[in-house]
């Protein structure tokens, strides 16, 4: 479908202030919005008298192929999950694999509302490419770890000359971009983590890691180097400024007051991803009341579809509202408007909603219930318009055969899972 600015008429909208707006707007292909007058110039005119047009979310942390892993160990803890479900079938990730796991979990994105994913997964440039072909927004960061993987036999030091290479190249569009992933304090040494930073800062690039998910990564962190994690890092000189690049801290549920003030002063983004770590029972989440005190930019991510099951952002602002509210007991924490803005920030772009779903009524006086309606209870997709192309129209994705993902990731699920 043509790539411009669109109409639609006699609607509701919420852009990132949680307000509702009524009438006819244009969607514009830089991001922006304007009241319609009806005679403009436009690719396409949409009757929104049953859409409510809101910002698209926006999945922070994520590894998109394991959607191929999806519903496997279920009922483990984080360590034996991954050594019994995941590491094994690992050692036989291809990147036919990897691309037919990123392409069924992309159809998912989109069927869901989400146009943009920070992603950290083997085969960098492959996951990239199913993000291009898909039309959505990304960043693909190659894992780095010292020990050997599928796509690094060698371990940390052919990763990060991989990522160098990829990172020397032109971006893979103009919405697809690379960056480092350093996977974990307690994956990669301290040489490893500094020639990631000092390649990330060389390339202006994204540093991606996850940090303090569980009480034992801070415990061990903090036997082996007398401080914990996001301290240890610090004193490494490790985290990429804001100006270039910036640093994605995953789950941060362990964390130290003084660790909060450490990730605001370097502008990092800590990545809250509740369901994931209420289903591995990481035991800690992360406590955003302490974190928005302390200024730390706080973003959302599902994790893998491994640990959630899910790649829903909808449903995940929802578990972020609900978690934050129980944990500290009370009810005002994450209120509609601002788990909107968490779940939304930085978006581009622009989703529709079914209004004619059961789930969305009542709309109340003026839609003042959309809103929590859509965190709380959800809604039917219908449109998914990505810099003013159309990647999902009337509950159909354009970009990606749905259909045919799904049967793909199905025939490689079979292969992959073949000895287990």
């Amino acid at each position: 479908m043509d790539r411009g600015t669109r109409r639609i008429t006699g609607t509701r909208l919420i852009d990132h202030d949680g307000a509702v707006q009524q009438g006819d707007f244009l969607l514009h292909p830089d991001g922006a919005l304007s009241p319609s007058k009806g005679d403009e110039d436009v690719v396409e005119s949409i009757d929104g008298s049953m859409r409510l047009v809101t910002r698209s979310f926006q999945n922070w942390h994520t590894h998109l192929a394991m959607i191929l892993n999806r519903s496997m160990g279920e009922g483990l803890p984080l360590m034996e999950w991954l050594e019994t479900s995941v590491f094994p079938v690992e050692k036989g990730l291809t990147a036919g694999f990897v691309e037919a796991g990123t392409r069924a979990a992309v159809a998912e994105m989109i069927a869901t509302g989400t146009t943009f994913a920070c992603d950290m997964y083997y085969h960098p440039d492959v996951v990239a490419g199913v993000l291009v072909e898909a039309g959505v927004r990304g960043i693909s960061c190659g894992p780095i770890t010292d020990f050997p993987t599928p796509s690094y036999p060698s371990g940390g030091t052919e990763a990060l000359q991989n990522m160098d290479g990829l990172l020397r190249g032109s971006a893979p569009s103009e919405r697809v971009e690379y960056g480092i992933g350093t996977h974990s304090v307690y994956t990669c040494s301290e040489e490893t983590l500094l020639k990631a930073s000092e390649m990330a800062a060389e390339h202006s690039c994204i540093l991606h890691i996850h940090t303090s998910e569980t009480r034992k990564e801070v415990a061990d962190c903090h036997a082996d180097h007398g401080m914990y994690p996001v301290e240890y890092l610090d004193s490494l000189d490790y985290f990429q400024s804001a100006d270039d690049g910036g640093t994605v801290c995953a789950h941060c549920g362990w964390v130290t007051k003084r660790e909060m003030r450490i990730l605001a002063g370097h502008d990092a983004h800590a990545v809250h991803c509740p369901t994931s770590n209420q289903k591995l029972a990481c035991g800690g989440t992360m406590s955003y009341p302490a974190m928005r005190e302390a200024g730390v930019d706080v973003r959302l991510g599902t994790d893998g579809a491994a640990s959630n099951n899910s790649l829903d952002m909808r449903a995940e602002a929802k578990a972020a509202s609900v978690v934050q509210r129980h944990d500290h007991w009370d009810a005002r924490i994450l209120d509609p408007v601002e788990t909107w803005q968490l779940a939304t920030k930085d978006s581009f772009d622009w989703v529709t909603w079914d209004l004619d779903d059961v789930r969305m009524r009542p709309w109340g006086r003026d839609g003042r219930r959309l809103l929590a309606n859509l965190i709380y209870s959800g809604a039917r997709c219908l449109d998914v318009v990505v810099g003013g192309q159309a990647l999902r129209r009337d509950g159909v994705t354009l970009s990606i055969d749905e259909a045919a993902a799904g049967s793909g990731l199905e025939d490689a699920v079979s292969d992959y899972y073949s000895e287990i």
